[in-house]
């Protein structure tokens, strides 16, 4: 037992660390894929070191649940690849101790890290994941930083386009300068223009004022509203001041709470209660249509004596009073009231036919987040149990191919995954579009690799050459060797003959 008990510390020591290592490089090369997509939201927009580092640590606790699999996968190949390569896994064997055996150890870790990823996913996630959109949008909404170039329209300010000709090193000093306004939304009906100025900023940087020197403004305007003639009005002045709004500049810091009611930021209690109201709210729709339909029929919104034609008898269960002026007796048809008649019903077919178009999209709004909802609720599950499939996959591969370091097991780890994370990809978009039903195609990928990963264990336990280079030249030999034998055979037979 003691005995036992040293392998598993053999093989710990040779996981463990590794695991640690593979986890954060993963989790590095993940956020920077996902910063590189969104770095034309951060140029110029003067975002502080602690407000980049909080959005960095919120988006690496979102990507842990979608690096643990990985981790797992390339730590488990390199641990037992380097016990193939230094024989201690023939060691091992050759006392009488099972590859299932030495499996045990980082089996029980790794279903302990599956434990400890659906707990991610079901609970640091969702808010990891407000803290982090939130913030993005944030820094999204900001405009960026006031960058005046020279011989340039710069709109940045809005409801101004500014232009200087020439824009000094002290970043203050400007010379020729040109101002459009847009306050009334009208076009260019005011221009200001200046030989020379200065801009700097007040009350903490919220206001820009503009000093303007020596210049003339332009002003064109109308009488009134229904005059063609227009006026121009000219201002020469030697000093003027401009103060610009800089809030569009200031980081709008949205709350959290807007971003609660999204699927990517609830628990597996509230994904399961937002697609149940999502399939009441499709039954009070399919249940409340006959009586919708009904408002936009004549006969349900005209007082009506009895008719004498048809004997008409009416359901009082309905909350409208349907009554018709007598068709036998009370009206005559002609060319003008046809006419309308025919226009009437034809607008109300109109209104039917929008309603239900309208009603139509809505059911179909709702399926689709159901669907959505439902996708995201299995997939806490699936990654989770991912953690232990990968290690099914990496432990036996690392035993066959006998090859430690960071060289083939990366190489077969990446595979592996981006294998694993295409198929859940395809199943998934198949289960948005209704392809197939959400809870077979989110839990297929998983039951493939259950089987991959049994056979590679099979193969592992029998020693299996398969992953041997050697092992297919010598097969290609052979069947060289077998082709040649038939060729030969007819030509002995004419010679004997």
């Amino acid at each position: 037992m003691r005995f036992f008990k040293k392998i598993d510390l053999l093989i710990l020591k040779a996981f463990i660390p590794s695991f640690l290592l593979t986890y954060f490089v993963v989790v590095f090369l993940l956020l920077l894929q996902m910063m590189m997509s969104y770095v034309d939201e951060f140029v110029g927009k003067d975002v502080g070191m602690w407000t980049f580092t909080k959005m960095l640590y919120y988006f690496a606790l979102h990507l842990t649940p979608l690096a643990l699999p990985l981790a797992i996968l390339l730590s488990s190949l390199m641990a037992y690849g380097n016990l193939g390569e230094h024989f201690e896994l023939t060691a091992i064997k050759s006392a009488g101790i099972s590859l299932t055996r030495t499996l045990l150890p980082i089996g029980i870790f790794a279903l302990l890290i599956s434990g400890v990823s659906f707990w991610f996913s079901n609970t640091v996630v969702p808010y990891s994941n407000i803290k982090a959109f939130s913030t993005l949008y944030n820094i999204k909404q900001t405009k960026a930083t006031l960058d005046l170039k020279e011989g340039v329209f710069y709109d940045g300010i809005p409801n101004y386009s500014i232009k200087v000709g020439k824009k000094y090193p002290d970043g203050k000093t400007l010379k020729t300068i040109m101002i459009y306004t847009h306050q009334d939304l009208k076009g260019n009906k005011e221009v200001i223009l200046a030989d020379s100025g200065r801009m700097y900023t007040m009350l903490n940087g919220d206001y820009l004022v503009m000093e303007l020197f020596n210049g003339n403004s332009y002003t064109e305007y109308s009488d009134g509203a229904s005059s063609t003639t227009t006026k121009f009005v000219r201002n020469q002045y030697k000093k003027s001041k401009l103060v610009f709004s800089l809030s569009a500049f200031k980081n709008s810091d949205i709350p959290d709470s807007l971003f609660k009611h999204h699927r990517f930021m609830k628990n597996v209690v509230q994904l399961k209660k937002e697609v149940d109201s999502f399939h009441k709210e499709i039954k009070n729709n399919y249940d409340k249509a006959p009586k919708d339909i009904a408002t936009y029929y004549i006969q349900y919104s005209k007082e009506l004596t009895w008719d004498s034609l048809t004997k008409a008898t009416f359901n009082h269960e309905i909350d409208y009073t349907p009554q018709f002026v007598d068709s036998l007796y009370n009206y005559r048809f002609d060319s003008t009231n046809t006419r309308s008649v025919l226009q009437r019903a034809l607008n109300q077919s109109r209104s039917v036919k929008g309603f239900l178009e309208y009603r139509r999209a809505q059911q179909l709004g709702h399926t689709l987040n159901i669907r959505e909802h439902a996708i995201e609720l299995h997939k806490k599950f699936t990654f989770a149990l991912g953690c232990f499939i990968m290690f099914l996959i990496g432990a036996p591969l690392g035993s066959i191919i006998k090859k430690g370091g960071l060289g083939v097991p990366i190489l077969v780890s990446v595979f592996f995954f981006i294998l694993y994370y295409t198929t859940n990809m395809f199943f998934e978009k198949w289960a948005k579009e209704g392809l197939i039903d959400v809870i077979v195609s989110m839990w297929i990928p998983n039951t493939i690799f259950v089987i991959l990963g049994t056979f590679f264990l099979i193969q592992a336990r029998n020693d299996s050459r398969v992953f041997e280079v050697d092992n297919y030249v010598l097969f290609f030999k052979r069947m060289g060797r077998a082709l040649k034998i038939i060729k030969r055979e007819p030509e002995l037979e004419n010679q004997k003959a």
